[in-house]
């Protein structure tokens, strides 16, 4: 046997949008790969922190605060694209609700559950003004982008959603 077939099977996926819909394909990616055994981390960069920042107010600068008005939770994202006002979100949650597809939060427990590791990005909490304690507390660790590069070398799959 090889070397590399001793080695655990690794996934990484960099979140970057806030997209509902993309944000459910991160998820859904990054169980199904728990699921098959493949230890998985999931980095959650700029919009993408809204699928693990909880429904709080943030910032301290008047930047910050403005930007706040536009950070959702994961409940409170919405589509890339038919969002209409908040119509879509509602529209395509009925949708997947009709078609037993799990919710965002259902997804994201899952992953927790699964042992899947979120790390959030340190240098997008610190420009949006997002505190570790305005994160959900199944949150890993608070990491640079050094610290998920090394993690992603170490992987068979990396994704960027």
């Amino acid at each position: 046997m090889s070397e590399h077939e001793h080695e655990a099977k690794k996934a990484s996926i960099v979140v970057f949008s806030g997209d509902m819909d993309k944000v459910m394909a991160a998820f859904i990616i990054a169980t199904t790969a728990a699921a098959s055994g493949i230890e998985t981390t999931m980095f959650f960069t700029f919009w993408g922190l809204q699928a693990i920042k909880k429904k709080v107010p943030t910032g301290k600068t008047f930047f910050q605060r403005m930007l706040s008005l536009f950070l959702k939770d994961i409940n409170g994202i919405g589509p890339s694209k038919l969002n209409m006002g908040g119509i879509g979100r509602w529209m395509f949650k009925q949708m997947m609700k009709q078609h037993n597809v799990a919710s965002l939060p259902e997804l994201r427990k899952m992953a927790v559950d699964l042992g899947v590791k979120l790390l959030a990005c340190q240098m997008s909490m610190e420009v949006m003004g997002i505190r570790r304690e305005d994160l959900i507390d199944e949150v890993t660790d608070v990491v640079g982008a050094a610290t998920f590069i090394a993690e992603a070398n170490k992987s068979h799959i990396t994704l960027f959603i």
